[in-house]
């Protein structure tokens, strides 16, 4: 059996499972493959495992796999596999479990780092300068969390520890468990009118493509931050990049884009006032233990002729 492990830019997949107990010929790929070279990559395996969203597993890429059997990705959803084309197929696509803590951790190393420019202090102390900015405070601001599921409630708790005031909305906010929260639900206008920092929560969908675009950006305070630890496309990339350089908004910090890993031309490198991560919300050891455990005992499962975690 040929095992190909998809996007593994870091070269520490193999660490973080027993992938010898499958006993199979497992291939590595360490950067990331497109077009005609990911398909000659993958034309041999029998199973593919997906890092994220970090590659597209296309129903035409998948037609141009005739050896594939299985797909297995990180995490319990992924939204660049088809799915129903590898179902038409016969191919499950199972998942495997993960931790909203390094994400929520993530949320706040980055609200921090730009409420306070840790990214411009550093560089300013490493080149001789000192003191050259001064921070924004958040005790007694407003956090607004758009999206209040298992992610954007645990980001509005180490909210409140910080003495901010919280609100939320999303199309389908349940308005009792936000209170239940200590949480003030609102409406969409209210909070990014009210708010100094917007933290985005909410899965990627046709429902919230561009849900923050020009006009939402336009409505927050000139002093406002707006961080996206949640998909690229939620937020109009554009839009962002121009209110960044009038100075519509005080700043962003950005984990995810449209196109990852990042145009090296991409315009959100140059733009000022931002934090910007290479979509390293799920990147930590602890959760690449669970991803490429839980990896390996899917392919087990299904060799064993019982597919677990099926999505």
């Amino acid at each position: 059996m040929q095992i190909v492990v998809l996007d593994d830019y870091q070269q520490v997949a193999a660490r973080h499972a027993d992938w010898a107990s499958l006993g199979a010929d497992v291939t590595y790929l360490d950067r990331h493959l497109e077009g005609d070279e990911l398909v000659a990559a993958l034309r041999p395996a029998q199973v593919i495992v997906a890092m994220r969203e970090r590659t597209p597993i296309t129903g035409d890429l998948i037609a141009s796999l005739p050896e594939l059997r299985l797909i297995v990705t990180t995490g319990r959803r992924n939204a660049s596999i088809d799915v129903v084309a590898a179902r038409d197929r016969g191919i499950p696509v199972c998942g495997t479990a993960g931790l909203a803590a390094s994400t929520v951790e993530h949320t706040w190393a980055l609200i921090l780092a730009a409420v306070r420019h840790v990214p411009a202090e550093d560089r300013s102390v490493r080149e001789g300068g000192w003191q050259t900015t001064v921070g924004t405070g958040l005790a007694g601001r407003t956090l607004g969390v758009i999206g209040l599921g298992r992610l954007g409630s645990q980001v509005a708790a180490i909210g409140q520890a910080f003495g901010m005031d919280v609100v939320a909305w999303s199309q389908h906010l349940d308005a009792e468990h936000a209170r239940s929260l200590g949480v003030r639900p609102v409406a969409k206008d209210e909070l990014l009118a009210g708010s100094d920092v917007v933290t985005i929560h909410l899965v990627s969908s046709a429902r919230t493509h561009h849900l923050v675009g020009a006009a939402e950006l336009a409505a927050m305070r000139p002093t406002a931050y707006l961080v996206n630890t949640s998909r690229g496309p939620i937020v109009d990339t554009a839009a962002l990049v121009e209110a960044l350089h009038a100075g519509r908004i005080a700043g962003a910090a950005i984990d995810v884009y449209d196109t990852e890993p990042l145009p090296a031309d991409h315009p959100l490198r140059t733009a000022p006032r931002t934090v910007l991560t290479p979509h390293l919300g799920y990147v930590t050891d602890d959760g690449y233990d669970l991803f490429f455990r839980e990896a390996v005992e899917d392919i087990a499962a299904w060799r064993a002729g019982a597919p677990i975690r099926v999505l």
